[in-house]
């Protein structure tokens, strides 16, 4: 594996620190999750399960904490400082979605860790970052949603401004800290030395906004919502079908020609409303409602496949499950399995990643792990004995 031998220290909580931390856990890295005593991750509290929650094994928790080994140090006690330190000695990596200023109150920042491991890569991971104005504002994925224009472009003009169906931003912040991270390996692995990565969610979600972004930098034009379609080309959106929606995108004149054909409205070929990009730009709600009724002759599973058959990029618009059961996806193995899970009492499937890597080798190897399972394992490899280590349990250090 990629990241086989590299130490990662987890102390993130919910979704885009763990998330990031996931990446490099698939990757092959160690990653061990520090976590409060008796509480931990928020997200093994979250999810659809009632019951799990309960365990504190959420479903929310599940979903991105394979591959990763759980110890519980209690960061507020002097004890389980002294042995925090020892854990960051050993590290490559420390990832932390605390408040700006947190771990520096604690005694253990970057600053205090780098005077003991020159060579550590620490990654903060906050809503703002660790400077400005709004540094030490709370941040959730729907809060730079709002803040960063996502909700104001998502939807129509009836609906917007519109939450993106999933914690969006949080999974931007995540994978933009795991590119990172993976990047200040390359030159620790050649120079020793570690550094301090600052991953702000509302900087990360706004550098994904490319056209958007560009268009309003740029051109002056200020983006508006706009549902369906894309405001690049037209016809290029989702359609209705006889049955069903279909995403077409139409996007080069010869695709534009194609279609006319296959859909029985050749005639439009030369319209002057529709003969070049910008005319059906312009005349958008028109060239739909006529597209639409060619369309109307089809289900959307039979153009999908007539109209990819043409060139003309198409596909049906399914809901997650229809989406999970895809032969393409199956075959990808981007859903892998433990069959035997205690805390489910029956398999359990995580998604992976949207690679695959050439030696084809499974990436989940250890399912999510219970509050503080590694515990005495990880201490003990940092040189405490059994004794030490009881003694650190009854003074409520770990």
């Amino acid at each position: 594996m990629l990241l086989e031998g590299i130490r990662v220290l987890d102390l993130t909580n919910v979704l885009a620190g763990p998330f990031c931390a996931y990446q490099l856990a698939l990757l092959g890295a160690d990653v061990i999750k520090v976590e409060m005593p008796g509480t931990g991750d928020l997200a093994r509290q979250l999810g659809a399960s009632p019951e799990l929650s309960k365990e504190l094994m959420g479903a929310s928790f599940l979903a991105q904490n394979a591959n990763k080994k759980s110890v519980t140090i209690n960061l507020k006690s002097e004890q389980g400082k002294e042995a925090f330190r020892r854990l960051a000695e050993t590290a490559d990596v420390l990832v932390e979605n605390f408040r700006p200023g947190v771990m520096a109150r604690l005694g253990v920042g970057y600053d205090d860790l780098k005077s003991i491991n020159p060579k550590l890569i620490y990654c903060a991971i906050s809503g703002f970052g660790q400077e400005g104005p709004m540094r030490g504002a709370p941040a959730y994925d729907q809060i730079i949603q709002g803040l960063s224009g996502v909700m104001s472009i998502t939807g129509d003009k009836e609906s917007a401004p519109l939450r993106v169906g999933y914690p969006v931003c949080d999974s931007i912040g995540g994978i933009t800290a795991a590119f990172v991270i993976a990047s200040a390996l390359v030159k620790q692995r050649s120079s020793g030395e570690g550094c301090f990565i600052d991953v702000s969610m509302l900087d990360s979600t706004l550098a994904t906004m490319g056209w958007v972004v560009s268009n309003h930098l740029i051109a002056g034009q200020d983006p508006v919502p706009m549902g369906n379609d894309n405001f690049t080309a037209a016809p290029s959106g989702a359609f209705k079908t006889r049955d069903g929606l279909l995403n077409i995108a139409a996007n080069k004149q010869e695709q534009f020609i194609a279609l006319m054909k296959a859909i029985g409205r050749e005639e439009l070929i030369d319209d002057p409303r529709f003969a070049h990009r910008d005319d059906r730009k312009r005349h958008r709600a028109e060239l739909t409602r006529e597209v639409e009724s060619g369309l109307a002759q089809r289900s959307a599973t039979e153009w999908e496949a007539l109209l990819n058959g043409i060139g003309v990029p198409a596909g049906r618009v399914l809901s997650v499950p229809e989406a999970l059961s895809l032969e393409q996806v199956k075959q990808r193995e981007l859903v892998e399995q433990f069959d035997d899970f205690d805390a489910l009492g029956k398999p359990l499937s995580l998604v992976t990643a949207g690679y695959r890597l050439g030696d084809g080798e499974r990436r989940l190897h250890s399912p999510p792990p219970r509050l503080g399972e590694h515990t005495n394992e990880i201490l003990g490899s940092v040189g405490y004995s059994a004794d030490e280590i009881i003694e650190l349990r009854e003074t409520s250090a770990i």
